[in-house]
């Protein structure tokens, strides 16, 4: 199942996406919960599924916003792909433990809607990443039970403005909470749509207008996503409706010789096995 969150006519809404690939629509589910996140705390996303149907609105017609609008907490994990450490060619061993930082909700925005690159610097790039959706809170959480605690998965573009990722030693805050420089969307898919192993081999793969950039596997996580539910709910409260980024894997920008910084007029995709695909271009801020 397929939920969105939007604006339409002014409002915001939520709603379940029906209907054939070529044309499909989304039934408004307000009355079962007022927003996605709602739904997802109050434990009736399965409700979804029963809603009777509806008219929908056309999904073309709609403003898309990320899949829940205010998350608690938006956790990423940083360099998780095997390839992605070697990628850095410093000779570094493995990482014990997941590299881990934090975004702030509206350093996002939503499917189809610019990715914005600020006038402090050029250094935008493009990271795209698994999205898990936390439907059942807990602290200390057994990577045996991880699976339980998914509402979905989504998908982001981690979005970062690299110059000022290097501003301090030991943080990359700065160059990861420039509003509206990621986006994550389209829509939730719910975790009743996966299996255990869906989720340890499911493919990314990013294109920048047209251009595969990334392609890997979850095969190839140094901290696999049972594991990451385990080890960040061990220093913090999970809570439903919180998402953690997985990690990107290689080929972002910054990798290339000379670098290649997103700017306007490029188109960036990231799809995600079974899930679908997000999509942005790229726009001066104003």
């Amino acid at each position: 199942m397929r939920l969105v969150s939007y604006i339409h006519n002014g409002s915001e809404g939520w709603g379940v996406v029906r209907g054939p690939a070529a044309a499909p629509v989304v039934v408004d589910l307000r009355a079962l919960a007022p927003t996605l996140k709602d739904a997802i705390v109050n434990g009736v996303l399965a409700q979804a599924a029963k809603a009777p149907e509806g008219p929908g609105v056309p999904l073309s017609e709609l403003t898309l916003l990320p899949p829940v609008v205010l998350p608690e907490k938006v956790v990423c994990i940083g360099v998780n792909y095997a390839n992605r450490n070697a990628e850095y060619k410093d000779g570094s061993e493995p990482p014990k433990y997941p590299s881990v930082f934090v975004r702030w909700p509206d350093s996002l925005t939503g499917h189809d809607r610019p990715l914005i690159r600020p006038p402090e610097s050029e250094q935008l790039d493009y990271e795209g990443e698994i999205v898990v959706v936390i439907g059942k809170g807990g602290r200390r959480i057994p990577r045996a039970e991880a699976y339980k605690h998914i509402a979905g998965l989504t998908i982001m573009n981690e979005g970062s403005i690299r110059d000022w990722l290097r501003h301090a030693k030991f943080n990359v805050t700065q160059g990861k909470n420039f509003t509206h420089s990621g986006s994550c969307g389209p829509w939730l898919v719910t975790a009743d749509e996966f299996t255990p192993a869906q989720y340890e081999d499911m493919r990314v793969t990013t294109r920048v207008n047209g251009e595969v950039r990334q392609d890997d596997t979850t095969a190839s996580m140094m901290f696999p996503i049972a594991y990451l539910i385990e080890y960040v709910s061990t220093f913090c409260l999970l809570k439903a409706g919180d998402i953690i980024a997985t990690g990107t894997p290689n080929g972002a920008g910054a990798r290339f010789t000379p670098p290649r910084w997103l700017k306007p007029g490029d188109v960036v995709e990231v799809e995600v096995q079974g899930v679908g695909v997000l999509r942005n271009g790229i726009a001066d801020e104003k």
